[in-house]
């Protein structure tokens, strides 16, 4: 299982409407065929927040809606505020900040063991445990 960021999926998302292979096109190619691809909700949220924020056109979000239906999307589970919660005392502990949905999203790959693909590896890179993978 691998999880993919937000950024990775907007990415995506621009290459095709654009019909131009780009590095998350690329990236994609280069996964086997039987992997399988999943997302934090939190990232289905922040890409229909940035959908609706833009004034995105009923289409778009059908779009975001189908792309997401192609994914694993991993939800909370009784587990998760506690693995959340230890991962953000860690963090302060040692005095490093990181905004709540990234932790939320790297939090999600933790515990799933998985990779998270992502274009912004300075702040994911933040997350004790998680292994980033830049495209």
């Amino acid at each position: 299982m691998i999880h993919l960021d937000t950024s990775f999926l907007v990415d995506l998302l621009r290459e095709r409407k654009r019909d131009r292979f780009g590095a998350a096109s690329t990236c994609l190619e280069t996964l086997p065929e039987d992997e399988i691809l999943a997302v934090s909700v939190h990232v289905v949220c922040e890409l229909m927040a940035g959908a609706h924020a833009a004034g995105a056109p009923k289409g778009e979000v059908d779009r975001l809606s189908r792309l997401c239906e192609t994914l694993v999307v991993r939800c909370p589970d009784e587990t998760f505020a506690v693995h959340y919660g230890r991962l953000l005392a860690r963090l302060r502990a040692s005095g490093t900040t990181i905004d709540t949905m990234d932790l939320l999203i790297g939090t999600a790959a933790v515990i799933d063991d998985a990779p998270l693909i992502t274009r912004n590896t300075r702040h994911f890179s933040k997350v004790p445990g998680l292994h980033v993978v830049e495209y």
